[in-house]
């Protein structure tokens, strides 16, 4: 998947500096999160997690020493227990050799205090030992009132923020295979289990702000989050975008470590077409710290194809 866009052809075409102007000055205000805000993008879909950077910083702090080292990128959901838990952050799938360990720091100190109910974020640690925690997590898919009392209780850390549970029970919908401890009840996508490649992939993002949007740009720390129908769903591609240069230009740099396959298509998805070399975006929200904006039929041209950059060529507000 990745390789595509170094195959793409260059291209070259003018760039507009008007959009980060219009954001300056033409930006409504939004509600503001109590916590950090982390973006969890997988083969199903996103979902995004508010933080309790107060009940548990300890917790928050090592969770998101993690993301910001994009330990959690390109891992895969290893066990999905119906009804109880969507566990992950451990393992990832390395072609050749097979599942690896994640690196784990040293275990923190258990912050056990609200309680593990559906929709709640918690770590995983070792059983019988409170303090065992290390890179592990997972979303409670139930009132799960046992973790409370075991082994100290569960730290829970962060709760799914809108309809983000939708995508959680998607996932626990799927069917599930056990190869073992790195994959002991494993989802995955095919219909029948082939190999790796069809468990569940999933990146995390740290975000400015929560969002349900497909398609979302932060101006301030130039991420461009977005899910991609590549010439009429032949691929179904979940990936970032960083910023290279914002004025008076804006250019954006595919993230191809963040690309991940998507199951499903959906009604508003991008297309990106090898055709014309152009990546479409039927809506893309535009957030400045605490406001946004939404602009339409926003079209990015692949200018350098060695280094998978793209340039905005035209946009409707």
């Amino acid at each position: 998947m990745a390789l595509k866009f170094r195959l793409f052809p260059s291209l070259r075409t003018r760039l507009s500096g008007l959009l980060v102007l219009t954001l300056l000055f033409s930006m409504t205000s939004t509600s503001v999160q109590a916590g950090t805000i982390v973006r969890v993008s997988t083969s199903v879909g996103d979902y995004s997690i508010e933080l309790l950077d107060e009940e548990a910083p300890i917790t928050v702090q090592n969770f998101l020493g993690y993301v910001n080292s994009d330990v959690y990128n390109g891992t895969y959901l290893h066990r999905v227990v119906t009804d109880f838990v969507v566990q992950g952050g451990g393992y990832r799938f390395q072609p050749f050799v097979g599942p690896i360990d994640v690196v784990a720091g040293p275990s923190i100190v258990n912050e056990f205090g609200a309680p593990n109910f559906r929709g709640t974020v918690a770590m995983a640690k070792l059983e019988g030992l409170p303090d065992s925690a290390t890179h592990e997590w997972f979303v409670n898919l139930s009132d799960n009132i046992s973790l409370d009392t075991n082994s100290g209780g569960f730290t829970v850390f962060g709760k799914v923020l809108g309809n983000g549970m939708a995508v959680l029970d998607a996932i626990d919908d799927l069917p599930k295979i056990n190869l073992g401890v790195k994959a002991s009840d494993a989802p995955f996508l095919a219909a029948t289990y082939n190999d790796p490649r069809d468990f569940v992939y999933i990146n995390v993002e740290v975000v400015e702000r929560f969002s349900e949007s497909a398609h979302v740009y932060e101006t301030n720390s130039g991420l461009l989050i977005t899910s991609v129908s590549v010439n009429a769903d032949e691929e179904i591609l979940s990936l970032n975008f960083n910023t290279i240069t914002a004025t008076p230009t804006l250019q954006v740099q595919a993230n191809l470590n963040s690309v991940l396959r998507r199951r499903d298509s959906f009604v508003g998805i991008a297309n990106y077409s090898t055709t014309d070399n152009r990546l479409r975006i039927p809506a893309l929200e535009v957030t400045q710290g605490d406001a946004v904006l939404l602009f339409t039929n926003v079209v990015f041209l692949l200018t350098d194809a060695e280094s998978s950059i793209f340039t905005l060529e035209s946009y409707d507000q």
